[in-house]
């Protein structure tokens, strides 16, 4: 795939971001135009490898067909590297902007050499594929009477509802917000996302016929049993939407949030108003102390000092990751090393150093007369591997430090999906209080209700939520089916 040998010929080289000084200026997407040239060339990276790990269980979860489209993007045949994308991707320009590229963890090319940009290609092609105008609504071209419900508009619901769309059964997607996306839409901040892109494509699933209903907090203000009794066969998809908490001292001060809270009042501020309406958490003057890393925390630090913060800082537990692969994370597994992400690239060309600070416990928050809070209180940590293997952490003494906070975000993942739906169904749950439902099939222990995503799974990638809803959508299509 690819030239034969341009893997030898040519070296990594990704698209850069729009300089950090200026993207800070605003909320509009990190990323620069698309160079056709550039993009042909690192296409021709793509190696004629036996076994493409880049599209297995250790690579891209929807098993998309990676070197098929590298090589068409390097003869300049975009238009079929664009068909090849979507037979497997409902949502590329999702995944081109936000997924983290397994793919390109278990590109063979990477196990001695930089991997193929994957992602930017990726990118590339659905970038240019609406540009021409070569996506269009497809209506199916006949109906089957059967009627879905999906509760949730996040990737999974979108995925599952645009498959079972195209199948021909009448689908209708019920969300709580007032816009379409769920995690998309006010999980991910717009300058990861612009959000018309999915308006755009929530725009072609309206034209294919999939029906939307905004507002609609199924549980509460829709009946889900009626909802049941009125549809053959309802899809979960609700997410994953309970924060992980830090009780400890004080954390009943003012200024302490959840960081979805954060980006959530951030976007749709954004939206209505470009944050003229005031409705939403501002870190303006603020020292932000931001405790969590991963996509989430780094979104806090961004968001921050987008207001003006006077100071960023990020707690990680854990150690620092080393710059390569470790021994015991061998090619091809998702290589756990140290990145530099848009936000602590930020952070650093403001405060002249990268804002997260490693092995750090937070021990308890305190705050002024007023109940604001003012500083968080750390010690240091260290990580030791007992005898069975299992990871120890042991506070150091007189590591203790005080750290000024007018504002903390918690960005420490999350613990599981809401209940209040699945507890009107009588949906069991697993261990982690997701929603129990086997991988693969779907299928809760209620009749007609199935379950896919995060609410499923537990917190995953957007690409995990595309996978689970396309496959949902094809068991749902079996029950449907005539016996």
């Amino acid at each position: 795939m690819g030239k034969i040998t341009g893997f030898k010929e040519f070296t990594r080289k990704t698209e850069p971001y729009r300089d950090a000084t200026e993207r800070l200026k605003d909320f509009a997407e990190i990323y620069t135009p698309h160079n056709e040239e550039h993009l042909r060339t690192q296409g021709a990276r793509c190696m004629d490898c036996g076994v493409p790990f880049c599209q297995s269980d250790t690579g891209c979860p929807v098993d998309n067909l990676i070197p098929e489209w590298n090589d068409l993007v390097y003869n300049g045949r975009w238009q079929d590297a664009n068909t090849r994308l979507h037979l497997t991707n409902n949502f590329p320009e999702f995944t081109g902007r936000v997924c983290p590229a397994p793919c390109e963890g278990s590109c063979v090319l990477g196990y001695n050499e930089p991997a193929v940009t994957i992602k930017n290609i990726e990118c590339a092609i659905v970038d240019r594929a609406f540009d021409e105008g070569w996506i269009k609504a497809k209506k199916p071209e006949k109906r089957s009477g059967k009627k879905v419900a999906v509760v949730g508009s996040g990737p999974a619901g979108l995925a599952a509802a645009e498959q079972l769309n195209a199948l021909g059964h009448s689908v209708t997607v019920y969300e709580r917000a007032d816009r379409i996306g769920g995690l998309l839409m006010y999980g991910i901040p717009n300058m990861k996302l612009e959000k018309k892109l999915i308006d755009r494509r929530v725009q072609l699933m309206r034209d294919a016929g999939v029906n939307f209903v905004l507002n609609a907090d199924v549980g509460k203000n829709v009946d889900v049993k009626k909802l049941m009794q009125d549809n053959d066969a309802l899809l979960l998809a609700t997410g994953a939407t309970v924060p992980r908490d830090l009780p400890i001292d004080g954390r009943k001060l003012n200024g302490i949030h959840f960081a979805m809270d954060f980006l959530t009042a951030n976007t749709k501020s954004l939206l209505d108003s470009n944050l003229k309406d005031g409705n939403y958490i501002s870190a303006k003057d603020k020292h932000v102390v931001v405790i969590g890393g991963g996509d989430t925390g780094t979104d806090c630090i961004g968001t921050s000092l987008r207001h003006g913060c006077k100071s960023v800082v990020n707690f990680e537990l854990m150690n620092k990751p080393p710059k390569e692969r470790a021994a015991n994370n061998p090619w091809p597994t998702w290589p756990l090393i140290f990145r530099v992400d848009y936000g602590h690239d930020e952070a650093a060309k403001v405060q002249g150093e990268d804002p997260r600070t490693y092995c750090v416990l937070s021990k308890k928050f305190s705050g002024d007369a007023k109940g604001n809070v003012t500083s968080v209180t750390t010690i240091n940590v260290e990580w030791t591997t007992d005898a069975s293997g299992k990871m120890q952490m042991k506070e150091i003494a007189g590591s203790e430090k005080e750290w000024k906070a007018d504002l903390v975000l918690l960005a420490m993942g999350f613990l599981g999906p809401e209940h209040y739906i699945s507890d009107a169904l009588g949906v069991a749950y697993d261990q982690r209080s997701n929603y129990k439902a086997e991988y693969g099939k779907y299928a809760t222990i209620i009749k007609g209700v199935f379950a896919a995503g995060d609410c499923r799974r537990g917190q995953s990638l957007v690409v995990w939520g595309i996978n689970e809803g396309r496959e949902a959508a094809e068991n749902i299509h079996r029950f449907l089916l005539p016996k």
